[in-house]
This record gives structure tokens, sequence and C-alpha cells, in this order.
């Protein structure tokens, strides 16, 4: 099973190509970064994945299942996440607090869980 794969990824902004035919896959445990000099869409990519923005021509499959339509919150509920680059989302509150502000949606009620087949140990 492969964990996230990302198939021909295209999208366009005002006529302008940000990102054509962009492929990768993630296996369970593996880290996989994303580098490049600014413009090169990386921001971009990361959108596409949490579905702020939707892909001009591609697909996104979350274990398995296509998740190119899926709402963001329902994105976020699956597990996948990311981060913005402003360092002071709350300025007075601690590393931790921030980013346990971004795992509510994973505590009460019900939602898609990682399989633990495909967690990273």
């Amino acid at each position: 099973m492969t964990f996230f794969r990302a198939e021909s990824l295209s999208i366009n902004f005002g006529g302008v190509q940000a990102l054509e035919d962009v492929s990768f896959e993630v296996e369970p445990g593996q880290v996989f970064t994303i580098i490049g000099p600014n413009g090169a869409g990386k921001t971009t990519v990361f959108n596409l994945v949490s579905r702020i923005y939707e892909p001009s021509h591609g697909r996104l499959v979350f274990c398995d299942e296509d998740i190119t339509g899926v709402a963001p919150h329902e994105i976020a509920r699956r597990g996948i996440a990311r981060t913005f680059q402003n360092i002071e989302l709350f300025e007075h509150a601690t590393v931790l607090q921030n980013l346990l502000l971004g795992r509510h949606v994973h505590t009460g009620g019900e939602g898609h869980r990682v399989p633990r087949s495909a967690a990273v140990p």
C-alpha cells in the first residue's frame, strides 16, 4: 500500500502555470521532503495536498483512497495537515500549545484515522 501519492498534479493561476505534471509517492514510515527555491511551487503542492486548492489536473491518493475531491476539513480528519509560515500564530502560547491547536480535529467524535499499518513508527 502506498501511504500517499500525487499523480500528475497541475494548477494554473490566472493563466500562469504554477505546477505542471508533478508526481511523487510517499511510503509508510518514509521521510519525504519537498525542496526548491522561492517560487518553485512548494507551498502550492502543500495547498493542493491539504485541498486548499483544487488541481486543474491530476489526482491525490491517501491510503489507497482517491481524495482529490474530498473537502479540506475531511482531509484534516484523515490526519493530513499543514502548517503556515506565520511563526507567531499565537504569540503568547508555547510551541506545544500552538501545535496542539491543530490536533483538536482528532479528539472526540468520529473521523477517519491513519491505519496502524500505515502509521509512522
